[in-house]
């Protein structure tokens, strides 16, 4: 098969809703490889609050873009998007089908999107981080909010770095960062989205027993670990949902009960975020993770099933 006939395929979602096994069915199926487009799990070490798949749970399906990075390395949407294009461009070239998992939004848009990012200005970013920090990720992403609603509405509060940028293509463009934002054109031929949906009170389930499960597995220890690598003073890695929470427990600051139950609310939050991302998209077509058929209707979906 040519390599530009070669499907690209990216299963989306949120958080704990089952793309993770419907990408294994789908590589497995194909004879494709997984390529991550999930944005904290480029990093080295941060496992079990990642929901890193572990290598003996990936069928021997080869998986790409997964600890690529170091704690202290910052993850850029520019880089991720250069790297993940290689990486697509290089299986269709074997033709390999890549298939695209993770509930990054931007990150999913970016590599499969036309998006063009716009410039710099180090005296603009400056000023803002050194806002940020007399002032705190919530005061700049209020500022966000007034000028650019509809930014602000896909950035945690928390993303400091993210609202920052926001705020710096705003100030040096003088245009919504919105704006700048991929456009719902492909810019990879051949491409398809794969959305899995799940209902709020399973899907809500399912996160409070993920969370328990990664504290059962483990999770104090890594960041503890991660901490000691200075994961504190990192940029990207330390905002990953979790880390804080875990990092507060350690400063004991909170119980080891109330850091889990942060979790979960912060997780449950970023889901519900994923879900009004993800939904903006009229190309994704949506399967049900409990339809014992999610398959061969996502085979139809990227043609390659009897329609």
């Amino acid at each position: 098969m040519p390599p530009r006939d070669v499907p690209v395929i990216a299963v989306v979602g949120a958080t704990a809703s089952g793309k993770t096994e419907l990408s294994l069915d789908l590589a497995g199926h194909l004879g494709g490889e997984v390529v991550n487009t999930d944005a904290m799990q480029v990093y080295r070490g941060m496992d079990v609050g990642t929901a890193k798949l572990p290598v003996a749970e990936r069928r021997g399906i080869q998986h790409h873009l997964l600890d690529v990075l170091d704690i202290d390395e910052t993850a850029s949407v520019a880089e991720f998007q250069r790297m993940a294009r290689a990486t697509i461009d290089d299986l269709r070239d074997r033709g390999v089908v890549p298939v695209l998992v993770g509930g990054s939004a931007l990150y999913t848009r970016a590599v499969l999107d036309r998006f063009e990012f716009p410039g710099t200005d180090a005296d603009v970013r400056r000023a803002l981080e050194d806002e940020l920090a007399a002032a705190g990720p919530a005061a700049l992403h209020q500022r966000l909010r007034d000028v650019d609603p509809d930014a602000a509405s896909g950035i945690l509060p928390t993303n400091g770095r993210r609202i920052v940028r926001a705020l710096e293509v705003v100030t040096i463009t003088g245009r919504p960062f919105s704006a700048s934002l991929p456009r719902l054109e492909y810019e990879v031929p051949g491409a398809h989205q794969v959305g899995v949906a799940m209902d709020r009170r399973t899907l809500e389930d399912r996160i409070a027993r993920r969370v328990e499960a990664m504290f059962e597995a483990g999770f104090v220890a890594e960041v503890e670990a991660l901490v000691a690598r200075g994961l504190a003073e990192t940029r990207t890695a330390s905002r990953a949902i979790g880390y804080p929470e875990v990092m507060a427990h350690l400063a004991g600051e909170t119980t080891e009960a109330e850091a889990r139950e942060r979790t979960a609310a912060a997780t449950r939050r970023f889901a519900r975020r994923q879900d009004s991302w993800f939904h903006k998209d009229p190309r994704i077509t949506w399967v049900d993770s409990a339809d014992p058929d999610r398959l061969a209707k996502a085979l139809v979906a990227v043609g390659a099933g009897p329609a």
